[in-house]
């Protein structure tokens, strides 16, 4: 039942709008002047005040404006009764916050309709306001999951960055790396070890998409690797590494990522680098020529992503290494940045930097530079080895 509040301090009107009222199916209260009015309108909270104009203590007007700036009574319909006809005084009216006008003599006909289209509104008015309050509801929890996930990426970009090695000092090679994780955490890590005396693998990987998704997949392979769980496996082998981690990662229905590897074997004695990649980005191998000069060589095999099919085949290569000489294996996170120009800056403007520039610092500086936002939109990785 709706509550309506009647202001006026004639008697008559009191009982005419009263009884009329109450026939229609409405709770009336009813005050004499605008004070009283007004203390009871906060009190009960009516759906809809009919008030005068013209009172003592405090006019039509004055109720008008102060029910409107009082949050409590934001829905409250204001219905001004009024001798006053002219388009100024609607003009007054209406800058007071009244939502509409009743003229003496009252027609009760149009009374009840006026009633019945401002209840209406009314109505429309709070169900707009619990549906506002129930966003405002549904933005703080959207925010205080977004801050919960944020904070669950951030430890676990800290996970993955504890879990990577040191800098190797070795006196026939050195090898040192930059981290960064995205905001939305990729699936970017690499690792490095010694199989023996003689011979240190290294690889870098990249499993498809961001988020938990992707770096609970890296850190699984990273532990498979690291430990020696493929089963039986000539770890000296690349390809033979990769084909068994391809059919121990396939893609299902509960598992839609692959990943990407750049994998390689380094003998220290005959300095000879075994590798092999499946659908990585080229190891960059910079060294310079007889005549001084530096040269480039992207070191890459054929071979599909892991995962994607099973029983896949992958090639060995081989190459000879130069000292000193200096590797650079990375996850593409470190060349596929937007300038801003829109234009993707690429792995060839990439490769030219690593030409002239091997501070890994100053490398990323530059990758900065080109990138058309704060952050990367991708995880970036990059491991440089220095052969002595």
């Amino acid at each position: 039942m709706a509550h309506i509040l009647i202001i006026d301090d004639d008697r008559t009107i009191q009982i005419l709008l009263t009884r009329t009222l109450k026939k229609s199916g409405y709770e009336v209260s009813i005050a004499s002047d605008g004070i009283t009015g007004l203390e009871l309108a906060e009190k009960i909270k009516p759906a809809l005040i009919i008030s005068d104009w013209l009172m003592p203590r405090m006019g039509g007007l004055d109720v008008c404006w102060q029910v409107k700036q009082n949050p409590a009574l934001a829905t409250t319909f204001f219905i001004l009764i009024t001798s006053k006809i002219s388009v100024d005084d609607r003009v007054q009216g209406l800058d007071a916050g009244a939502d509409d006008f009743i003229c003496k003599p009252i027609d009760l006909q149009e009374l009840k309709a006026r009633v019945r289209a401002g209840l209406r509104l009314h109505q429309l008015s709070q169900d707009l306001q619990k549906q506002k309050q129930l966003l405002e509801q549904q933005k703080k929890l959207l925010e205080k999951q977004k801050h919960q996930l944020e904070t669950e990426l951030s430890e676990a970009a800290d996970y993955v960055s504890v879990v990577l090695p040191e800098s190797l000092r070795h006196e026939k090679i050195n090898i040192d790396f930059r981290f960064i994780p995205s905001r939305q955490l990729g699936g970017d890590i690499f690792d490095y070890f010694f199989l023996d005396e003689e011979n240190i693998v290294f690889y870098l990987l990249d499993v498809s998409g961001h988020g938990l998704g992707a770096a609970l997949p890296s850190i699984s392979t990273f532990n498979l690797l690291r430990y020696g769980n493929l089963g039986k496996v000539n770890y000296k082998e690349p390809n033979q590494v990769l084909f068994s981690l391809n059919n121990f990662f396939q893609m299902s229905n509960k598992n839609d990522k692959y990943l990407t590897i750049w994998y390689g074997i380094y003998n220290i004695n005959s300095n000879k680098l075994t590798f092999s990649s499946a659908g990585h980005p080229p190891a960059i191998y910079v060294y310079q020529d007889n005549s001084d000069k530096f040269q480039v060589l992207k070191l890459k095999t054929p071979g599909l992503p892991i995962g994607m099919f099973p029983n896949v085949n992958y090639d060995n290569s081989s190459y000879e290494i130069e000292s000193p000489s200096t590797l650079y294996i990375f996850s593409d996170g470190i060349y596929e940045i937007i300038g801003k120009d829109k234009q993707m800056w690429g792995i060839d403007n990439f490769s030219a930097i690593l030409e002239k520039e091997s501070d890994l610092d100053k490398i990323l500086a530059q990758a900065k530079s080109h990138n058309d936002s704060d952050y990367f939109s991708d995880d970036l990785s990059i491991m440089k080895i220095e052969f002595k």
